[in-house]
Formats: C-alpha cells, sequence, structure tokens
C-alpha cells in the first residue's frame, strides 16, 4: 500500500466520522426544538398573555432563572398542582414568582472575628 492510498484511506475515515458528527448535531438540535415547541404549547395552557409577556421580560434579565420557572411551572402543571384558574391570571403568576424567588434565595453567612 502506497503512502497516497494510506492519507486517501485516512481522508476517507476523516469525512466519514465529520459526517457522522453533523448527523449527531443535526438529531440533537431536532430534539432541543421538538422540546421547546412542546414547551411553548404548555406554556401556553399554562400562563396568560400577560404571564407570558411576564416571563419574558424576566427572561431578558435572568435567562437561566426564567427557565427554571418554566420547568417548574410545567412540573406543577403535570403533577396537578396548578388546579384551579389556567391559564393563571397575571396576579396568580406574581405570587408564584414571589414563592419561588423567596424559597430560591441562598443563605448568606457573615463571618465575624
Amino acid at each position: 500500500m502506497s503512502d497516497d492510498d494510506e492519507l486517501e484511506n485516512i481522508r476517507r475515515r476523516k469525512l466519514e466520522e465529520l459526517r457522522q458528527q453533523a448527523a449527531h448535531q443535526q438529531m440533537a438540535q431536532a430534539q432541543q426544538q421538538e422540546f421547546e415547541e412542546k414547551k411553548y404549547i404548555v406554556m401556553r395552557k399554562i400562563l396568560s398573555v400577560e404571564g407570558r409577556q411576564r416571563l419574558e421580560n424576566i427572561r431578558i434579565v435572568k435567562p437561566q432563572f426564567a427557565e427554571q420557572i418554566e420547568l417548574q411551572l410545567i412540573q406543577l402543571f403535570q403533577s396537578g398542582k396548578l388546579r384551579g384558574a389556567t391559564p393563571l391570571p397575571d396576579k396568580a403568576f406574581k405570587k408564584l414568582l414571589e414563592q419561588i424567588s423567596t424559597f430560591d434565595k441562598k443563605k448568606e453567612f457573615n463571618i465575624k472575628k
């Protein structure tokens, strides 16, 4: 086997690896997009228009906190703990946000010498 043949084989293997990586990335992106679409549909069921706008405003300032709120709301909705008025009116969503934010505040420790 000559050096040119060996080089060509290496190129083919590398090209195949790159194709497989691209296929995996495309599949992961498709799954992520499907998850986001399902989440959007569920959030439309959970929150009123004003509540969704409030959540988007939170997302602008604190994206991770907004994501955490969404996941908690979905869990509450799926477990049946959001009985009553769904979509949640804005006042109920504000109250829930206050509960979540006070629950998630980190404890601060002051060390005095």
